[in-house]
Formats: C-alpha cells, sequence, structure tokens
C-alpha cells in the first residue's frame, strides 16, 4: 500500500521470501521493489526493521538497478561522473579525467562516436578508465591509496548499524558486510589490530585488500604476508587491490545494453578419464550458483543439469549471455556413476570418488572461463583453461 511513498526515500530493491524453505516450487513469494538509481545513501533502519517484523522471512537487499553501458555512455558528463565516480574510493578525480578526454561536450561529435564504439563491454571501459589512474602522478597515486579506510574502521562499520558516525562511504560499507566481518571474535580483533598498526608504522597509507568476496581469514592471511614488503612492492600491490575494487563495484552499475547478448564471455566444461585414457561420454554434471542467504550463510541454486557427449563436452556453453554473471560457482562431477560401467574401475561399495565438487569463481563477464575436469576413480585435477 505504501510502495509509492517508499519509492521515492529508499534506494534499494528488498525481496522477501515467504516461508523458511526455497526448495518449494509452490511457495508463495513476494516481491517488493523500491528503486532510485540516483541515490548513493544506505538506509538501515527499514531493512532491519522488516527483519524483526516479519522472522519466517528471507530478506535480501539489493543496490539499485544497473545501468545499460549504451545508456550510460550517452549520459551527459556530469551524470555519468555522478553514476561512477565512486568507483574508486573518495577519488572522482580518475572518472573525471576519463570523460574530459573521453565524453567532453569539447570534442568533436564525430570523436566523441568513434570512442564510445571502442568501449563495446565493461571491461574495454574498465582499461579506458584504469589508464588515467596509472598513468598519474606518483603523489596523486599515493593520494588515492590514502583516501581509503583504515581497516579497523572498515572493521567497526561492518558491526555497526549507523554507519553514518564512522567516515566509510556506503561501498564500503557494502563490501565490509559481504565479507562478514563483523563475526570477528574478540581474539581475532586484537589480531588485526595488532597487525595492522605495524603495517601503518611502516607505510604511509593503510593496508588494502579487495574484500568483498574475501573471509576474516583471507584477509587475516593477507595481512600477515604483507607486512613484510617493501615500499615499492605495496604501493603496486595496493594499486592492484584498488583495481580489483573499482572493477567490482563498475560491475555493481553497468549493465549490458537491452536485447544484447551480455558481455561476451562464455562458460565451457570437457571430462577426461585419465584412467581409460578417453573423453568421459555421458557423465551426468549439475552447474550450481552459490549466493548470499544473509547473515553470513551461503546457499547453492541449481542452474543447470547436462551429460556429456561423445568427446566428453557439453552440447554448448553452460553459460553464456545475460546468464553469465559474475560470482561463485560449483560444477557437480557424477564420477562414481560414470566409472561404475567399467568393470576394470572395481568400484567399491563406497566409492572413494564419488560426486566431485569443482567450487570456482568468475570474475570477468567478457571472458570465456573454461573449467575441464581430469578424473579417474582415484584422483582428479583442473586448471583454468580459456
Amino acid at each position: 500500500k505504501n510502495e509509492s511513498k517508499q519509492q521515492a526515500s529508499n534506494p534499494y530493491d528488498i525481496h522477501l521470501q515467504l516461508g523458511s524453505s526455497t526448495t518449494n516450487p509452490s511457495q508463495a513469494e513476494s516481491n517488493l521493489s523500491f528503486v532510485q538509481p540516483s541515490s548513493t545513501t544506505i538506509q538501515k533502519p527499514f531493512p532491519f526493521f522488516l527483519s524483526a517484523l516479519l522472522p519466517h522471512c528471507t530478506v535480501s537487499i539489493n543496490m539499485p538497478h544497473k545501468i545499460p553501458l549504451n545508456v550510460l555512455l550517452d549520459l551527459p558528463p556530469a551524470e555519468f561522473l555522478s553514476a561512477l565516480g565512486g568507483i574508486y574510493e573518495k577519488s572522482p578525480w580518475i572518472v573525471e579525467a576519463f570523460c574530459n578526454a573521453t565524453l567532453s561536450p569539447n570534442l568533436d561529435a564525430s570523436v566523441i562516436q568513434a570512442n564510445k564504439e571502442t568501449l563495446s563491454n565493461v571491461r574495454l571501459l574498465f582499461a579506458a578508465i584504469e589508464k588515467f589512474m596509472r598513468n598519474a602522478d606518483k603523489e596523486k597515486q599515493l593520494e588515492l591509496l590514502r583516501s581509503h579506510p583504515d581497516l579497523c574502521l572498515k572493521i567497526d562499520a561492518a558491526s555497526c548499524r549507523e554507519e553514518q558516525d564512522i567516515d566509510i562511504t556506503p561501498e564500503s560499507v557494502h563490501e565490509q558486510r559481504r565479507a562478514n566481518l563483523s563475526s570477528l571474535t574478540p581474539e581475532e580483533r586484537r589480531t588485526f589490530t595488532s597487525l595492522n598498526n605495524e603495517y601503518k608504522t611502516k607505510l604511509p597509507f593503510p593496508f588494502i585488500l579487495a574484500v568483498r568476496n574475501a573471509s576474516k581469514h583471507t584477509v587475516l592471511s593477507a595481512l600477515r604476508g604483507r607486512i613484510h614488503g617493501t615500499l615499492e612492492e605495496e604501493v603496486e600491490c595496493a594499486l592492484f587491490q584498488v583495481n580489483k575494487i573499482a572493477w567490482m563495484r563498475l560491475l555493481d552499475i553497468v549493465d549490458c545494453p537491452e536485447g544484447s547478448d551480455g558481455h561476451g564471455g562464455f562458460l565451457t566444461c570437457h571430462v577426461l578419464d585419465t584412467a581409460n585414457g578417453i573423453p568421459a561420454s555421458g557423465m551426468r554434471i549439475e552447474l550450481y550458483r552459490w549466493e548470499n542467504g544473509g547473515e553470513g550463510v551461503q546457499r547453492k541454486q541449481l542452474i543447470g543439469s547436462f551429460v556429456t557427449n561423445s568427446d566428453g563436452r557439453l552440447n554448448g556453453p553452460a553459460l553464456a549471455g545475460k546468464a553469465f554473471q559474475v560470482g561463485t560457482y560449483e560444477w557437480n562431477f557424477h564420477v562414481g556413476d560414470y566409472f561404475a560401467k567399467y568393470s576394470s574401475s572395481r568400484i567399491a561399495g563406497t566409492p572413494f570418488l564419488d560426486v566431485v565438487p569443482l567450487k570456482f569463481g568468475l570474475d570477468d563477464p567478457t571472458e570465456h572461463y573454461h573449467v575441464p575436469l581430469l578424473v579417474s576413480p582415484w584422483s582428479y585435477s583442473t586448471y583454468r583453461g580459456s
């Protein structure tokens, strides 16, 4: 009833899944969407209120709808800057420099159009923007690094519902929550604080890590390893991490044009039977996507089921076009069933390998990811192909 009122003030899409299980296809479902794409203000009280009011619902909060790439490139420079200026932490000058050199109305219209035609996917757009960060002088790069919040400040923000009291951008708050840093034990917090303070005494900028898809254990391991780096090594590593953060933020904002076939990436698979020296034909495979279920809980959703052909491959990409989304996925290979047809395999009552899971990440919607399996009844291996 209040949808029209909320639409003007709440920047989130809010989805309510009725019931405690998501496995029943007949389950009732209600989706409420409140969208304000131009807003970057995080308003937490409303989602927290919903969680308290509806304890038997799954509440997921998504950032505003993405902007199609072709629409983004046609925006006036000021609106383009408003949309992308925050991908580099508190450093809109990078996107502004890109705009001035590429999309400025001071350029000839034919030049602007030619520039747009070179930016046919999100990776090409990011490469063009990143160039202005890489070509900046050392002091500007150090200024960029110093713009990032202190690690301990991020941890405090991840534990705090009143983010406005902490000097950290909404983008950083969103990333820290996904890393679940609020779950630190007192001992872990003391370790983080000690190592972080040691890092800050050695280097003129805070410890920077793209934590969105990292666990607290990843963050702690990275801090322990990098604390011994030289200034030159850490500047280069920190800039690399800054670019990873900017890339993930860009993917949150930019979509492929309506009606297009995505940004060009696709996923393939090939299974080789190393015990018999042949392609593994007729093997059942499932593909799942891992999703954040809230409160640091991950759950996987079935994307598709496949059977390998006579060459041990699928009959086409498992993911392609707009279905090819950045995220964490998992192959499940039914190797026990496959090897049961060979008398030489001598499969035990309880197979040593039955279902082989391979969990992997897709980070770039423009690339070909080939994730194969080389398998016998007693061993397996994989690699990132192309």
